[in-house]
């Protein structure tokens, strides 16, 4: 009866809301004023009626102060007969994946739809809610057509997002001004939940972030010391850190429950023993004693203060997460200076015993213990051989709940590179092989189109974990992969080079890599000489690269050029985290670029994009000339068939400095193409991100000659018989 009246009250405010808007038309909306500083009718009305499938010319920036009537009456018209449910989060609107002509024209089975996914990355963070990533989504063209958000759980120490302190989602990124047009949509779990329904009516898939470890002192490793590994500190001193080291701190909590139990929770809930209650219990029920109610934050805070001092009182710590080989072998740092907290408790970092190149300790964070320890952790030695089970069933669990809750389509799988195996990848994996391969199978068992992307930089093998790294993400079944062009400068030696790698991975490996344009981990000072030029040929490739993924993070669009640092607020990695003292430190909200030419030459980017991807989305790319140290133009169309000659002809000149003329381009590998197809073609240019003189295109069965190409220009031509 309850859930009847709790439905029929949804029912009757959502016509409340659809008489609202029927009666108030585009004219007549309170916030049209305002937003028609920002966007004019006739941008609008192109959006709404299908003619584009985003908001031309309408900034990142402006869209986040869209006020709400005016952002429903949007979804209003681009939903229509959906938009009642979309708002009920006791429904799921139905992933664009599900539709079987959708699946099949991507290969969706096994996240295979992934490989030629165009991705934006959003820190919500940056852009304060939920809500507000619809509203950035109007900005976004069908070509860019999935949307990954970083981490979206309670944060731990420094506010990191990638240091989850519990399995509730982030109560930061609720929306009052949500609530205000949506009274029932009171938390932001069922907030989240409607906006991946709208950005699934939209035509958007969506990912969520996967992390194989957590926050030190997370509510998980606190109701779940035998999920973890321990170590005892004194001192400059580990005197222990054997393998079962965690049922000694099982038994310091539970006493702990038993001499001071917290608040109302009567000693009579207790079982008999502590490891009836970690290993027996119910975890929401051991969540219930341990921290009390979900929504009490303040309690919850004080609790795990509470337990987190005792352990330290009594020296035993969670052993911190590590990255690159050799991976094991942990002291402490006696070289930094302790850290003293708020409560005065002092902290020390550990560091790798024999540190290689990229071995680093990741002090805020400890990952699952995925398998047993050989000798009894005499000398931090893995057994692979014997996995945990419970461990790896426990965060799957987690993951596939959250998954199917709000109806994720794809993971991105957090420091997927880690390979802790010193003789690399074995040559039969097996089903524990992977932590992020396990979760995602786990979810594919019910949701055959999951898939996966991993976040890896394509390192030499043996640099950030044994053994060759694209060998690793074929077996932990990775879809796609990040990779690290963004971290290179346009037209360099370097980044044409790994492009050119990346392309042969692409086409010869079960991986693919993205075309990375911009990341929140590289949006920092330390990085400002990657986005100094190129830009635009970075997304003019991202997009006319059909065949390749691509992933954009938030911001890039109005991205300044930094000659020198800018203040911290204008940088989007540096809200991964809060931090309120020293050179990472923020104050106050984060702020877009300016970059207007930037800007306006991605929208006529986006606006050309929408009027030719349709015809060769599903076409593989043909090259002519492909990346090269020597020749920094590039250029390819799309392979032939028997009734589909290429289309298109893509240029781009990836030198960012220096005009080319009179260019004589002689196609290398693709050569019977070139003569078969392209040769003493018409072409004619359809599109180009500078205002060269240059109109024509002299193509022969020799070679391509090009009179002049700016630097950093992207051209389009159009193939005609």
């Amino acid at each position: 009866m309850q859930i009847y009246k709790k439905a029929n009250a949804f029912s009757i405010f959502l016509d409340d809301i659809r008489v609202f808007l029927q009666k108030n038309d585009f004219q007549h909306f309170t916030s049209i004023t305002t937003m028609s500083v920002y966007i004019s009718q006739s941008q609008i009305s192109g959006y709404l009626i299908g003619k584009q499938s985003f908001i031309p010319d309408l900034l990142p920036s402006a869209a986040m102060v869209m006020p709400a009537d005016y952002t429903l009456y949007v979804l209003q018209k681009k939903l229509g007969y959906q938009f009642h449910e979309t708002f009920n989060p006791e429904v799921t609107i139905q992933s664009p994946l599900s539709s079987e002509s959708y699946a099949a024209a991507n290969n969706a089975l096994g996240g295979n739809w992934l490989k030629k996914a165009n991705m934006v990355g959003v820190n919500v963070r940056t852009i304060h809610s939920f809500w507000n990533v619809v509203k950035y989504a109007f900005t976004l063209p069908e070509a860019q057509s999935s949307i990954h958000l970083l981490p979206i759980w309670e944060p731990g120490v420094v506010a990191s997002l990638y240091g989850m302190s519990s399995w509730n989602i982030n109560p930061e990124f609720f929306s009052d001004e949500l609530r205000w047009v949506m009274p029932h949509l009171d938390t932001v779990e069922k907030q989240l939940k409607v906006v991946i329904n709208i950005l699934h009516g939209l035509g958007k898939t969506v990912g969520m972030d996967v992390i194989p470890h957590t926050d030190r002192y997370s509510e998980q490793v606190l109701a779940n010391p035998q999920h973890f590994e321990w170590l005892q500190r004194i001192g400059f001193d580990i005197p222990r850190h054997e393998d079962d080291l965690y049922k000694t701190v099982q038994e310091l909590i539970f006493d702990f429950l038993r001499r001071e139990i917290f608040y109302y929770t009567p000693p009579s809930v207790l079982p008999d023993s502590a490891a009836d209650f970690f290993e027996k219990m119910p975890e929401p029920e051991r969540l219930a004693i341990l921290f009390g109610h979900p929504y009490d934050f303040e309690g919850r805070l004080k609790r795990r203060e509470a337990l987190i001092q005792l352990l330290y009182d009594n020296h035993f710590e969670p052993v911190p997460a590590t990255m690159g080989p050799p991976y094991r072998g942990l002291k402490v740092d006696a070289q930094n200076p302790p850290v003293v907290d708020k409560k005065g408790r002092i902290w020390l970092d550990y560091t790798i015993t024999k540190p290689e190149k990229f071995s680093r300790v990741f002090g805020p964070l400890t990952r699952f213990k995925l398998y047993e320890n050989k000798n009894n952790n005499a000398g931090w030695d893995i057994d692979f051989s014997k996995p945990i089970s419970p461990v790896w069933e426990y965060a799957a669990g987690h993951y596939a709940d959250i998954q199917e809750r709000y109806n994720f389509d794809f993971m991105r799988g957090d420091m997927a590179h880690v390979q802790m195996r010193p003789a690399g990848v074995p040559d039969e994996v097996e089903k524990y092989y992977d932590i992020l391969k396990y979760i995602k199978l786990y979810i594919s068992e019910k949701v055959p189109y999951f898939g996966s992307f991993a976040e890896t930089f394509l390192a030499p093998p043996g640099e950030m974990a044994y053994g060759d790294e694209v060998a690793h993400l074929e077996a932990s079944d990775a879809n796609t992969t990040l990779g690290d062009l963004q971290s290179m400068v346009v037209g360099s030696p370097r980044f044409l080079a790994e492009f050119r790698r990346y392309l042969d991975i692409l086409y010869s490996r079960q991986v693919a890599p993205c075309f990375t344009i911009m990341t929140a981990d590289k949006d920092d000072p330390r990085f400002d000489e990657f986005y100094l030029k190129g830009n635009e040929a970075r997304f003019f490739i991202s997009l006319f690269l059909t065949d390749m993924p691509s992933y954009m993070g938030l911001g890039f669009e109005l991205r300044d050029p930094h000659p020198t640092p800018a203040p911290n607020e204008h940088y989007t990695k540096l809200y991964v985290f809060r931090i309120d003292e020293g050179e990472k430190a923020t104050h106050g909200a984060y702020q877009w670029g300016s970059n207007r030419p930037l800007f306006s030459t991605i929208n006529k980017i986006k606006k050309y994009g929408e009027s030719i991807l349709k015809k060769i989305q599903y076409v593989e790319s043909q090259w002519i000339i492909l990346p090269d140290a020597e020749n920094k133009i590039i250029v390819w169309t799309q392979k032939s068939s028997d009734t589909e000659p290429p289309q298109y002809l893509f240029m781009v000149n990836l030198d960012t400095n220096k005009d080319a003329f009179n260019i004589l381009l002689t196609p290398s590998r693709s050569k019977e193409f070139f003569m078969q197809q392209i040769a003493n073609k018409t072409l004619s240019i359809d599109f180009s991100t500078a205002l060269s003189e240059d109109k024509s295109l002299v193509v022969n069965d020799l070679f391509i000659h090009i009179k002049e190409l700016k630097a950093g220009e992207s051209r389009a031509y159009k193939i005609q018989c």
